[in-house]
């Protein structure tokens, strides 16, 4: 991503509109007029004064944020958030995600583990603000015992936002640690309860995957369960087209590219 094109282009473009809301007037209703429009005007004159110069703070204060993510070089860019976030203490949620992602690209779920204990101590919101990413950094990092203990500590005090995310992954760390009835009760609740389509739609697929673990006498009601959940997920999301623009949306985020394979044979059960 270009970076400084496009803080070029949009610093061009408030610039312009700016300088035309001062002298187009002048040119066009005169000095007496003009200074009425101005007047009539100022607010939006010192609005969009604002945005430029709040624009241009913003990018030149992270200038060398925006030259790293663009090369790509992630040992340099953990090295520089690094800086900012533990040595210099500016646990900002943004800078803290931001270097959460740069550990797991390059697979290092122990520094993400590190810096979480980190965050606790000196500002434990910020766990519950990314406890998607700090949760499946223990399965990407293969500690499945502790993102178990991780997602079932949080479920009930996760966010709206994130609750029926974070109940998923509980389930799905729970079929990952081979623990498969409990893996699919949570999976049973998501696909009845939850409003989110790609959510019943995953819930709805892992039941039916693992219905034959389950013991025969619930097999009958969770096959029910999850032939209810795939109707409710088409209803939701009818179209192979409208399952892969979600799919996209979902792949900017790092707990979903964890997953990426599942949600791909989800779409192909789902529409199949």
């Amino acid at each position: 991503m270009k970076f400084k094109l496009i803080f070029t282009i949009s610093s061009i473009a408030l610039l312009l509109f700016l300088v035309s809301l001062i002298f187009v007037p002048y040119y066009i209703l005169g000095t007496s007029l003009s200074a009425s429009f101005w007047r009539m005007n100022l607010p939006l004159i010192l609005v969009w004064l604002f945005l430029f110069i709040s624009l241009n703070i913003f990018y030149f204060t992270n200038k060398k944020l925006f030259l790293l993510l663009e090369k790509e070089d992630w040992p340099a860019l953990i090295c520089y958030l690094e800086e900012r976030i533990i040595s210099k203490g500016r646990y900002n949620s943004r800078l803290v995600r931001l270097l959460v992602n740069s550990y797991l690209v390059l697979s290092d779920s122990a520094a993400v583990m590190s810096l979480e204990n980190k965050v606790a101590i000196n500002k434990p919101a910020l766990i519950d603000a990314n406890v998607l990413v700090f949760g499946t950094a223990r399965i990407l990092g293969n500690d499945i015992a502790g993102a178990v203990r991780f997602f079932k500590t949080r479920k009930e005090t996760a966010k709206a936002a994130f609750k029926d995310w974070v109940a998923w992954y509980y389930g799905f760390s729970l079929l990952l640690n081979r623990q498969i009835e409990a893996a699919n009760k949570e999976f049973a609740v998501l696909a009845s309860s939850s409003m989110d389509g790609v959510i019943i739609a995953l819930s709805s697929y892992f039941l039916q995957q693992n219905i034959n673990a389950m013991p025969p006498q619930f097999r009958q009601e969770f096959r029910e369960i999850s032939e209810a959940g795939k109707k409710k997920a088409l209803i939701a999301i009818p179209k192979m087209k409208a399952w892969k623009r979600e799919i996209d949306e979902l792949s900017t985020e790092i707990h979903a590219a964890a997953i990426s394979k599942y949600l791909t044979d989800t779409g192909i059960w789902l529409y199949s």
